[in-house]
């Protein structure tokens, strides 16, 4: 859990002052927070398919996460203003830096024919962001207990002003990244 903290402290600070000129500590980019986000469009019809959603997010990142209500009704989606769409987890501190770790080293390599992360899903503003397909690559998660793979939406969210600077942190913390 802390390896990866540590790392962030010494080594990675480092790196990247030297690189990018920076003059002071703080002017370092850092990964702020996690959000993982899984959308449940299905879940209009069966309210369980949350529940189960929730367990499978707790299992994972080791936090409660919480539930996402439709801001509007769309008649084309039959979607309700109010109801349960989706669930999502911020995570931050400790437990960010392991779930990240875990995410890196353990999950990512367990993805059928990975050839690494795609590089262009930077936003801009120096924020990435990764979809996984199945839930089933993270070890928590035992496949004869789920009830279908769903796919989530991992955004990294740091303090880095460009893409390149973002890029070069998560690379840094082990991401990997194509080769273009």
């Amino acid at each position: 859990m802390a390896r990866l903290k540590e790392i962030y402290n010494s080594e990675i600070v480092s790196k990247l002052m030297s690189k990018f000129g920076y003059t002071n500590r703080m002017q370092v980019p850092k990964i702020e927070k996690v959000v993982i986000n899984v959308g449940a469009g299905e879940a209009k019809d069966n309210s369980k398919i949350i529940d189960s959603i929730m367990g499978d997010l707790e299992a994972i990142t080791g936090q409660r996460p919480t539930v996402c209500r439709a801001k509007k009704s769309v008649a084309n989606f039959k979607v309700r203003q109010g109801m349960k769409i989706g669930v999502k987890v911020t995570l931050r501190g400790d437990r960010m830096y392991e779930f990240i770790d875990r995410l890196l080293n353990v999950a990512l390599a367990r993805v059928r024919d990975f050839r690494g992360i795609n590089p262009n899903s930077f936003d801009g503003r120096g924020n990435y962001s990764l979809g996984i397909k199945e839930q089933i690559i993270f070890p928590e998660i035992e496949y004869d207990k789920i009830d279908k793979a769903r796919g989530m939406d991992i955004t990294f969210i740091t303090t880095a002003k460009t893409d390149e600077e973002s890029k070069e942190l998560l690379s840094l913390m082990g991401a990997p990244f194509k080769t273009v």
